[in-house]
């Protein structure tokens, strides 16, 4: 059996997911190849998995001629599905989405694309995430919808003692994420302001993708950074390869410190799980994509509100409780290893396939 993933570029959650599935599937007896219309950062992570760069159609016609492709899973973009159907593709197509941005970008999205969803894709898939079940069942209330929990590559997402990224031991506040609305990165910037007022020795970490950013948001980003004074403790670090995560995870978590999530909505949020596999604590938003991963008080934080007060209090009780901090590390790393498998995203997939009629 093979199938073909698609999406717009190679970055963030969205190439994580793409690299997992992979090998999940790979384990099974399943190939998988992803297609991307535009080149991005992403691809220096994907050294021996079969993929596609291309917004050409006739590039992508060749693709899926070569490949006769069991299925389709066309990922967040519904105009994708006209363009396969257009391009002479008769299998059966699976829409899926993992992230529509807001909740009322995701809202606009799916009333928009209800129409092409029905008349080109024979289901929809997402991850569990109870906004993303909500829009599915209001618009697509009488079409084939599937929940699938997503994977974390728990044996390359696990602790690595590195002391040499922070030799001083200081206190490390970290940020995943790309500069855009959605992720919040404003409401980042001011709780690390309120924490450094009393923490001269706090360090701030963020890492992002320099060639993804909202319109304008990279240039008031620079302006609120030089506003607030954080110039001298912050360190952005743009497009580090994924598998050297796993060592900046673990240096935050061993100084004390905490990855601190601020997006206004996730479908999943990679960056969190990856972070508590990796014995980092989190604090976060209610993002809903996270709630399956978070606990609160138990395998992370949560700050019900979006205000920098409230999560300047949680952070600073992570900082300065130890004990709970490291209870905390302890139980996150261990819930995502129970319910996170490859194994299990294989096996509910392939019933996935099987419900529209592909079969191994």
């Amino acid at each position: 059996m093979k199938l073909l993933f698609t999406y717009f570029i190679p970055s963030g959650g969205i190439e994580t997911l793409n690299r997992l599935r992979y090998h999940a599937l790979r384990a099974v007896g399943i190939e998988s190849h992803a297609l991307y219309l535009w080149n991005g950062a992403g691809v220096q992570n994907m050294s021996g998995i079969p993929h596609f760069v291309t917004n050409n159609d006739l590039e992508i016609i060749n693709v899926l001629q070569t490949n006769k492709y069991d299925a389709v899973i066309v990922i967040c973009d519904h105009f994708m599905l006209q363009r396969v159907r257009g391009l002479g593709y008769r299998g059966p197509i699976l829409y899926e989405a993992q992230g529509l941005g807001t909740k009322e970008d995701a809202t606009g999205t799916i009333a928009f694309a209800t129409t092409i969803i029905r008349s080109n894709a024979q289901g929809v898939i997402s991850p569990p995430t109870s906004h993303l079940m909500e829009l599915f069942q209001r618009y697509l209330g009488n079409f084939p919808r599937f929940y699938v929990q997503n994977m974390i590559d728990t044996q390359q997402f696990s602790h690595h003692a590195a002391p040499w990224l922070n030799p001083a031991g200081d206190p490390i506040l970290g940020w995943i994420g790309r500069l855009e609305h959605n992720k919040n990165w404003r409401l980042y910037l001011r709780i690390a302001a309120a924490l450094a007022a009393d923490r001269p020795n706090m360090k701030c970490w963020m890492f992002e993708d320099a060639f993804i950013s909202g319109p304008g948001e990279r240039e008031q980003f620079h302006a609120m950074v030089k506003e607030l004074g954080l110039e001298t403790r912050l360190v952005v670090r743009s497009n580090i390869p994924h598998s050297h995560m796993p060592y900046y995870l673990s240096a935050i978590g061993d100084s004390g410190g905490m990855l601190l999530s601020t997006s206004f909505t996730e479908g999943f949020g990679y960056a969190v799980a990856e972070a508590m596999s990796c014995r980092c604590p989190v604090l976060s938003t209610d993002s809903d994509g996270v709630r399956c991963f978070i606990d609160h008080n138990r395998t992370g934080k949560f700050f019900m509100s979006r205000s920098a007060e409230e999560a300047v209090k949680e952070a600073k009780e992570l900082l300065d409780n130890r004990p709970l901090a490291e209870q905390l590390r302890s139980q996150a790393q261990q819930h995502i290893r129970t319910h996170f498998s490859f194994g299990r995203y294989a096996a509910d997939f392939i019933n996935v396939l099987a419900a529209i009629g592909v079969h191994r």
